[in-house]
């Protein structure tokens, strides 16, 4: 099965595969997992992101560079795209948050 990320530029795909146990082994390591396989698709409309941390509540933060400052569909990436494959991925994670 293929899950979709998107972005400003439409849906693009994000591996269509399971994480291995080696990047199964802590929540951090899952989190930078899956953001490396979502990293692709913002790169490709000009944006990247950068993993800032996790709060004991279980939000990931986020910094938003490139062409996500100040995009009017930064929300929207963030929301239906990073924070739906996060905790689509890695159960443990609660919501994402961007930081300045």
């Amino acid at each position: 099965m293929v899950r979709y990320f998107t972005t400003a530029g439409g849906f693009h795909p994000i591996g269509g595969r399971r994480l291995t146990s080696e990047e199964t082994q802590s929540l951090e390591q899952r989190v930078r997992a899956v953001l490396e396989l979502i990293r692709p698709a913002i790169r490709a409309d000009g944006g990247d992101l950068e993993f800032v941390g996790i709060t004991p509540e279980g939000v990931v933060q986020i910094r938003l560079l490139g062409a996500c400052i100040g995009c009017p569909s930064s929300e929207m990436t963030l929301r239906t795209g990073i924070e739906h494959n996060l905790r689509r991925h890695v159960p443990d994670v609660t919501g994402v948050q961007a930081v300045p």
